[in-house]
């Protein structure tokens, strides 16, 4: 199971959200990160098992991001996380080597059935 988990999204709340539902379900939270930049340098820095990685951000898109880190890694899992409606986008993230996706809202259920799947 993945269990070192690397929480990318521009929004505080949301990885408060994210990280409330990973520790609480057994995962260990290693890294944040607020922006595609920021989730790269971490990605060297922690190797995380699994990275979720929001696709709409500043500086450097989660596709971007997912598109350097999968160059530098291609086994890293990732999984994208999206608002409804950004079904393109998503398309766009699975074709660039995202494993998976969650929509916004969280749903602890269906996050945890995600992450399970990426083991």
């Amino acid at each position: 199971m993945a269990n070192r988990v690397m929480i990318v999204d521009d929004a505080l709340f949301m990885r408060n959200m994210l990280r409330d539902i990973l520790s609480g379900n057994g995962f260990e939270v290693v890294a944040e990160a607020a922006n595609g930049n920021e989730a790269v340098e971490q990605y060297r820095i922690h190797k995380p098992d699994l990275v979720t990685m929001d696709i709409v951000m500043p500086l450097k898109s989660g596709i971007e991001a997912l598109q350097e880190i999968i160059q530098e890694d291609p086994d890293a899992r990732v999984v994208m996380c999206s608002a409804l409606g950004q079904e393109s986008l998503v398309m766009e993230a699975v074709q660039s080597g995202a494993r998976d996706f969650i929509i916004k809202p969280f749903d602890e259920t269906r996050v945890l059935d995600v992450l399970a799947r990426q083991s």
